[in-house]
């Protein structure tokens, strides 16, 4: 092989590196740790398969609890930029542990395909057929025992961190517009976790000297090689005509004060109210930190606290 082959021609800093040949490199989220109980929660999880054809799979999370009762259901999505991360990397496995124990439910993670391999919208897509698979459980008689037995379906929410929380923001704007069959699960509400909401022009703190705006740029033109720009309804949620049509009543948003995507964050509030959705929201800003700081430090005070509030949303 011709060496300058390998010359690397593009590289998105702590992402992905390609090369001229058309190889790539995944420099993060590689890892994956496998479902079982775990040691320290005693929560017990399982990979199944939706769709072979597209090697579509979820991965769920049942908490240890005796009691015959029905618990509420999470379905998350995880972040990475679209482009990093499983169901099972640890970092998220580990995360969905904790969730599960504190809050006493039931977890569904999707395990969408991620780009360069399936560019955005092929997440999206997974996610909603996903919500569908699930959405069988509802008479009891679905393909997965355990969401036969254990979920209460009229008490779902999404959560989503990153890349994630821009999925499960659209994920609930589809339960909200679409056909009713599709609507057999009773969305309570979402969790937006640090969302990847972007747009062309600054807004708040951005500066265009800020050592992460061409990265933030690039990497949805990257993902989206189909976009029609940074104000792609699909990461700007100011340019979306069906904002409104979220199919929820209630919406927690955190931010992190030194989170690029911070600003963004903040004015979520602010798009959907002036756009006429009528639930209740509350955004949450972590001082002191940075982007998805909660994966990384599990045990530091502003995770727990946030664990408590999420805790405290599904279970109200």
């Amino acid at each position: 092989m011709d060496s300058s082959s390998d010359h690397i021609v593009k590289e998105i800093p702590h992402l992905i590196r390609l090369f001229k040949s058309g190889r790539y490199e995944k420099l993060a989220g590689t890892d994956t740790i496998p479902a079982g109980i775990d040691p320290s929660t005693r929560v017990q999880s399982k990979d199944v398969i939706i769709s072979p054809q597209t090697a579509l799979s979820v991965r769920i999370y049942v908490p240890n609890n005796s009691v015959p009762t029905k618990l509420p259901l999470l379905i998350f999505f995880h972040g990475g930029a679209f482009i990093i991360d499983t169901a099972a990397s640890p970092i998220y496995h580990n995360f969905l542990n904790l969730i599960a124990l504190e809050s006493n439910s039931v977890i569904v993670s999707v395990d969408y395909r991620t780009a360069p391999d399936h560019p955005v919208p092929a997440c999206f897509h997974d996610s909603w057929d996903a919500i569908k698979w699930i959405a069988f459980h509802v008479s009891g008689n679905g393909p997965d025992t355990w969401l036969n037995e254990y979920p209460d379906f009229e008490r779902v929410f999404f959560m989503g961190d990153s890349a994630g929380a821009t999925i499960a923001h659209h994920m609930a704007i589809r339960v909200g517009s679409e056909n009713p069959d599709d609507r057999r699960i009773k969305l309570e509400g979402i969790i937006l976790l640090h969302p990847y909401f972007w747009g062309k022009d600054r807004v708040g703190s951005e500066s265009d000297d800020h050592p992460w705006i061409g990265s933030v740029d690039d990497i949805w033109m990257f993902v989206c090689p189909g976009t029609s720009g940074l104000d792609d309804p699909l990461i700007n949620p100011d340019k979306d005509p069906k904002v409104s049509d979220l199919g929820c009543s209630r919406v927690l948003v955190y931010v992190a004060e030194k989170d690029i995507l911070k600003d963004r964050g903040l004015n979520y509030k602010g798009i959907l109210v002036k756009n006429g959705w009528r639930g209740d929201i509350e955004v949450v800003e972590d001082k002191a930190e940075g982007h998805v700081y909660f994966l990384f430090c599990p045990s530091c005070e502003s995770a727990c606290n946030m664990r408590k509030r999420i805790c405290t949303f599904i279970n109200n």
